[in-house]
C-alpha cells in the first residue's frame, strides 16, 4: 500500500471519530440540559359579552328564578379549570399517584426539575407538558424521543385535553379528574 494511500485513509478514520466524538456530546448536551421549547400562542381575549335586555319596570314576570345549579362534567369533555382540578396516575412505576393542577405549567419527564418525575426508559427527560392556555389544559409534546398520546392519538402539536382520557408518557399513563 503506497504511503499516500495510508495517510489518506488515517486522515479519514480521523474525521470519522471527531464526527462520533461531537455526536456523542450533542446528544449528552441535549439529554441533560434538554432542547428548546417551542412556547404557545397567547389566548385571544374574549370578545365582551352583549347586556341581557332588561324587562320594564311595569312587566309582570311569571317565572320563580331559582339559582342554576353547576352542571355536572360531561365524560369525555374537554378538560377546563372548572372541570380539572387533579392528574391520577393509573398505571406505571407511580400508580395511585394524585397531583392537584393549579394554574402554572406542569412538565413531565426524567428530570428533577419537573413538575411529575417519571423515571423509566421509555421517558426523555422534558418529555410533556400541561398548560392552562385560557380556560383549557393543553398537552404538549417537547420533542420527546418516543412520543406523548392523547387517547390513543400521538400528539404532534398542541392539543386540548379531555376528561378522563388517558394520556402515556413512556411506560405511564395518567388523566385528569375532577
Amino acid at each position: 500500500m503506497s504511503p499516500l494511500t495510508l495517510l489518506l485513509l488515517q486522515g479519514g478514520f480521523l474525521v470519522l471519530m471527531w464526527f462520533f466524538v461531537f455526536g456523542v456530546v450533542y446528544s449528552l448536551r441535549a439529554d441533560l440540559f434538554g432542547v428548546k421549547v417551542r412556547k404557545l400562542p397567547e389566548p385571544m381575549a374574549s370578545a365582551p359579552a352583549a347586556p341581557a335586555p332588561v324587562a320594564p319596570p311595569d312587566a309582570v314576570t311569571t317565572q320563580v328564578k331559582r339559582p342554576a345549579a353547576p352542571a355536572p362534567a360531561p365524560a369525555g369533555g374537554l378538560a377546563t379549570t372548572d372541570t380539572v382540578s387533579r392528574i391520577v396516575i393509573t398505571s406505571g412505576p407511580k400508580v395511585g399517584l394524585e397531583l392537584p393542577l393549579g394554574t402554572e405549567p406542569l412538565t413531565i419527564g426524567r428530570s428533577s426539575e419537573s413538575g411529575l418525575v417519571v423515571r423509566d426508559d421509555y421517558t426523555s427527560s422534558h418529555h410533556a407538558r400541561l398548560v392552562l392556555w385560557g380556560n383549557q389544559w393543553m398537552l404538549q409534546d417537547l420533542d420527546s424521543t418516543n412520543g406523548t398520546t392523547h387517547d390513543g392519538v400521538r400528539v404532534a402539536s398542541p392539543v386540548q385535553v379531555k376528561v378522563g382520557a388517558p394520556i402515556k408518557v413512556g411506560a405511564t399513563t395518567f388523566e385528569l379528574r375532577k
